[in-house]
């Protein structure tokens, strides 16, 4: 079994206490902010209180060596490893992706530290020294690797840094700071017994010298946040608790959506939803409607997975879904066919590589089967995978029917005719997602010939051009629409509402 311990840290001066076993939810306290810490404006949680905070570490460590076993150059630049050839570094990240690739359902067990100090050493080095009481457990007698992780990748420049400490082995070890570096591997020393433990680590810059890390302005709000991961293999026939196996797979949907949707990097203002007219609320659940299941299961709509009510572990309840076997077949039929289009829509676009491999993943952990022994947790991940799909479909063929009209507005002699636009907007931030969304919009003239005019704005316009100027001319405006999905937690149960008229599909002139 590996264990690893993972701490959260912009390294400040201070002491927060948490009570065994508990979270820490630490108010802001100042920091010193160097050009190599996260934003100031980084998000004001901890981020361990997000669902899915270890199960994305794990996804970096798990996705850090390619299916040859090679880690690429962005994995060693995310993980602090330093290029030389006998970093050791470099072998125990090494070790872990592998551990991880050959065992998926490998579990973790977090321990918070009962009380953290990070401060600077009085001496000429300015090094600073991060102690932390570890509580009485078991664990503390297994291999462990200490993992630092930063909120946000970092953004200073490159930086060698030495750590040491004697719970280290070897006692000083080296990390290699860049560009997007967000965590740190180091290995550590396994304890003779499971009693309370002090750890001390002093970091030390090598080059150029330490300001870079704690130089600049005071007074940035940046949380610290203490976590113990332990992590071990179990072995092949074991599974995880019901729990974390569908923790695990939303978090992993969360990432699959972010890789394989198509990306407007531009910032948006963050657009709340719940203004927005909704039909009432369908359950998700054991006692769902058969037909209401039915039509959501045909539906092309794209969907929003809000989930605002998910608790800082686990969301409140699990979800559930009880389908007849002819339903059964049909959403495993559905399931197919979606997962064809998405695998071409990811060779055809410039997609992450990583998003045909977390789909595989989906499918593993949804453990679905086109059978009536099928769990209803199953059915119920399978039901999320397949709306997901969806989104991922409807987004890629919107792309493919815009494509004609970019087409032209691009041309020398591409007229501005009335027709449909992309229009993405950002949505409130949500859990899982996607955070965006594009709700299209009409644009351009509607000169004669209209472009999918009815009696009316033909009349209408043949009166303007007559010469009566005080008439409003036609407008190029939305005619048809789609509705968005959206899947949310209340307090018992998953529900489904439907937000009618949402995303423009066709436009005409009126």
């Amino acid at each position: 079994m590996l264990a690893v311990l993972v701490i959260f840290s912009s390294w400040l001066g201070v002491t927060v206490q948490v009570q065994h076993g508990q979270q820490l939810s630490p108010p802001p306290i100042p920091a010193a902010s160097g050009h190599a810490f996260p934003s100031a404006n980084a998000a004001s949680s901890a981020p361990h209180n997000a669902p899915c905070f270890v199960d994305d570490i794990v996804a970096a460590l798990r996705e850090a060596a390619g299916n040859d076993g090679d880690l690429a150059d962005s994995s060693l630049s995310l993980f602090g490893v330093c290029r030389a050839s006998d970093n050791s570094s470099r072998l125990l990240l090494s070790r872990l992706a592998e551990a991880l690739r050959r065992n998926r359902r490998a579990g973790l067990e977090v321990l918070h530290p009962a009380a953290v100090l990070v401060s600077e050493q009085d001496d000429e080095r300015g090094a600073i020294a991060v102690t932390f009481d570890l509580p009485r457990s078991p664990l503390l007698k297994l291999n462990p690797v200490l993992l630092f992780t930063f909120e946000s990748p970092l953004t200073g420049g490159d930086l060698d840094v030495a750590l040491t400490g004697q719970t280290l082995q070897p006692h000083t070890q080296s990390v290699c700071i860049s560009q997007g570096t967000q965590h740190i591997l180091l290995t550590g020393k396994p304890s003779e017994d499971s009693d309370e433990q002090k750890w001390t680590i002093s970091i030390e810059a090598k080059s150029p010298n330490m300001n870079v890390l704690i130089g600049g302005k005071s007074g940035s709000n940046i949380p610290i946040t203490p976590l113990l991961l332990f992590s071990g293999e179990t072995g092949p026939e074991t599974r995880p608790a019901q729990g974390s196996s569908q923790t695990s797979f939303l978090c992993e949907l969360r990432r699959f959506l972010d890789n394989v949707l198509p990306q407007d990097h531009i910032k948006l203002p963050l657009l709340p939803m719940d203004s927005l007219q909704s039909l009432p609320p369908l359950a998700l659940g054991l006692s769902s409607s058969e037909t209401m299941l039915a039509g959501i299961i045909n539906s092309s709509a794209p969907t929003i997975f809000s989930f605002t009510s998910w608790g800082s572990k686990s969301p409140v309840q699990h979800g559930e879904l009880a389908l007849s076997p002819a339903l059964l077949e049909e959403l495993g039929q559905r399931l197919e066919q979606s997962e064809m289009q998405i695998l071409e829509f990811i060779s055809e676009a410039n997609v992450d590589p990583r998003a045909t491999e977390r789909l595989g993943r989906l499918k593993e952990l949804s453990a679905f089967q086109r059978r009536e022994t099928a769990t209803g947790e199953s059915q119920y991940c399978a039901f999320l995978l397949l709306k997901a799909l969806q989104t991922v479909a409807h987004a890629y063929n919107m792309q493919r029917k815009l494509r004609p009209t970019r087409a032209g507005l691009d041309s020398p002699s591409g007229s501005n005719i009335c027709g449909l636009r992309s229009l993405t907007v950002s949505l409130e931030k949500l859990l899982l997602g996607p955070q965006t969304a594009n709700i299209n919009n009409c644009q351009g003239s509607c000169a004669f010939p209209l472009t999918n005019g009815n009696n009316h704005a033909v009349l209408l316009n043949s009166h303007v051009e007559s010469g009566n100027a005080n008439e409003r001319a036609p407008c190029c405006v939305p005619v048809a629409y789609d509705p968005l999905e959206v899947v949310d937690w209340n307090a018992e149960e998953s529900f489904l509402s439907i937000k009618p008229d949402m995303i423009v599909k066709e436009c005409g002139c009126r």
